[in-house]
């Protein structure tokens, strides 16, 4: 863990996907390890793979090795995916791989029972190698690995694609997917006054779920988890849930009644926080930004995240050691002495885990155990009021909600929570982030997602926008705000200057014009939501130390602005 790793913030490959190779195992393997993906470089044509809305072809130019290669081509709203049917085996190891060129290229897995990744490349003019690795679970035969393009950018190739690991049988001649089996263990996991979450075991062979809720379908999920929103307040609803893949759809599982809170209210945590706040990353780390104490941090700064805790050795657990000799000798004593002076003033200082670099794996109920105990341990050494998620390297929604939950029972209402996802990771309420928020809504304090190092984005109104506007800080808050999150539990992320992100960068007045967009309905661009939200939480910067090498001004600016809301 460096302490130069995050001259540019959160720049990640944690994204959702959409060119999948489906992975369906027989049950035998031998000891060597092979490619278990079929016609891997396209030489066949697209046999063995199937493209979305006629995105795909093959191509002679360019190819990375052979004679052919895959063109697909985003149009809309199709991001070009394509599929393909592969064996693997339980309990493995796998390394993904595939050659790209052209516009945005993306590469990861879901469904491995396990922690799922992801990892993507902008634009290339060459061709470049995605590689991820990924563990199969211990009765995991069906995962869901993907490589796609992203709306309104170019074309992009692929080619020798890889899953390199034990031989899952796919080669073998074995015949075809049958249909699965009814989800076992469904269970509630968390309620709002508006949504039901709801968890299963993951099902062998599946590469899709549909959930019902009193009978009638109402969303399809790939994972073992989903939120049903849209519901009405005190009200108990019957859920059930399938299993599906190319040879049809299981038998429902066994019903559970999942009851919506009363209404009245957002939910969340926070304690005294003030109605409109702003979150500022504190580094612990010198990037050549303006090395700064807790004390040193601006007084617009309401919620103080200190970046970062790392992950041990255990899993889920997670420590923190402060940089005394690159924050030029500050003391744990002088440390954790500013943390209870800000409180005095009416701050709140927390620890973030995670970060560009940090990878914390919580996927199952040990390591969620491990993470609550860890995180509940630094907040008492050091006095931390709560705690930021910014996993940028995948989150399972099951368990991280389970260790939030946790955590919240030893620290008690006055826990804050704070999130950081990226741009990709809110889209749709189906992705892991957005389903851990809507799953602890009642003990969330804010969702500050990352408005910046992200590319176009789709907007609540379907439309795609370019980041760096009004549109787009506006419409893609829309999405969290009309997904289920209460106004009060959303926040826009920004880089403090030019130097503090590779990408994203607005001025102050944006900022303030899409805050007063969102809360009053004025200073919009193009895009207006159909509402106001004058409970909008506020905004957040990285970091306070670029924004004190840029003289404050994005705190002097955002912070009068935010505070001033009605």
């Amino acid at each position: 863990m460096s302490p130069q790793r995050r001259s540019a913030r959160f720049w990640s490959g944690a994204v959702t996907a959409a060119l999948a190779l489906t992975f369906l195992g027989t049950g035998q393997a031998s000891a060597a390890d092979v490619n278990n993906a079929q016609n891997a470089g396209f030489e066949s044509g697209l046999g063995n793979w199937t493209c979305s809305a006629s995105s795909g072809t093959t191509v002679s130019s360019p190819v990375h090795s052979g004679s052919a290669a895959l063109k697909a081509t985003p149009a809309g709203q199709d991001d070009a995916q394509c599929s393909q049917t592969v064996a693997v085996k339980p309990g493995s190891t796998y390394t993904l791989s595939a050659w790209v060129q052209g516009g945005y290229a993306f590469l990861g897995v879901t469904g491995t029972g396990t922690t799922d990744v992801s990892t993507w490349t902008p634009d290339s003019s060459s061709w470049k190698q995605l590689s991820t690795s990924f563990t199969t679970g211990a009765s995991t035969t069906s995962v869901t690995v993907y490589t796609h393009g992203w709306y309104g950018q170019a074309a992009y190739y692929a080619d020798d694609v890889s899953v390199y690991g034990p031989d899952g049988g796919g080669n073998s001649g074995g015949g075809g997917p049958t249909v699965p089996s009814a989800p076992a263990g469904l269970a509630v996991s968390g309620t709002t006054s508006s949504s039901v979450s709801l968890a299963w075991n993951t099902v062998s062979g599946a590469t899709g779920y549909n959930v019902y809720r009193d009978g009638t379908k109402v969303t399809a999920v790939t994972g073992t988890s989903a939120t049903v929103t849209g519901l009405a307040a005190a009200t108990s609803y019957s859920f059930q849930v399938t299993a599906t893949n190319s040879a049809g759809e299981s038998a429902k599982s066994g019903a559970v009644t999942g009851t919506t809170a009363t209404s009245g209210g957002g939910g969340g945590g926070g304690g005294t926080l003030p109605k409109h706040a702003v979150t500022g990353y504190w580094q612990n780390f010198n990037n050549g930004a303006t090395v700064q104490k807790i004390s040193d941090v601006s007084a617009q700064y309401d919620i103080i995240a200190v970046a970062f805790a790392d992950a041990t050795t255990t899993p889920g657990a997670v420590t923190f050691t402060l940089d005394s000799a690159g924050l030029g000798g500050y003391t744990v004593d002088q440390f954790k002495a500013d943390i209870k002076a800000k409180q005095a003033a009416g701050k709140k200082v927390i620890v973030s885990v995670g970060g560009q670099n940090g990878t914390v794996s919580v996927s199952d109920s040990a390591s969620a155990t491990n993470f609550a105990n860890s995180v509940w341990s630094l907040m008492q050494t050091y006095g931390f009021d709560g705690v930021d998620i910014d996993l940028e390297n995948g989150l399972n929604a099951t368990y991280m909600s389970q260790a939030l939950r946790a955590l919240s029972a030893k620290a008690g209402s006055s826990l804050i929570i704070t999130m950081a996802p990226q741009t990709i990771d809110m889209q749709s309420t189906s992705g892991s982030y957005f389903q851990t928020a809507l799953n602890i809504k009642d003990i969330l304090t804010v969702v500050n997602m990352q408005y910046y190092n992200s590319g176009s984005m789709l907007g609540c109104d379907g439309k795609v926008y370019a980041q760096g506007s009004v549109d787009f800080l506006t419409a893609l808050a829309c999405i969290q705000l009309e997904g289920g999150l209460a106004p009060s539990q959303v926040g826009l992320g920004l880089p403090a200057s030019t130097s503090a992100a590779g990408s994203g960068y607005v001025s102050p007045t944006v900022v303030n014009n899409a805050l007063d967009c969102l809360a009053k309905g004025t200073d919009c661009g193009s895009f207006k939501p159909s509402k106001t939200y004058p409970d909008l939480r506020g905004a957040m910067t990285w970091s306070t130390n670029w924004d004190a090498s840029a003289g404050s001004s994005w705190s002097a600016s955002v912070g009068a602005h935010v505070h001033a809301l009605p």
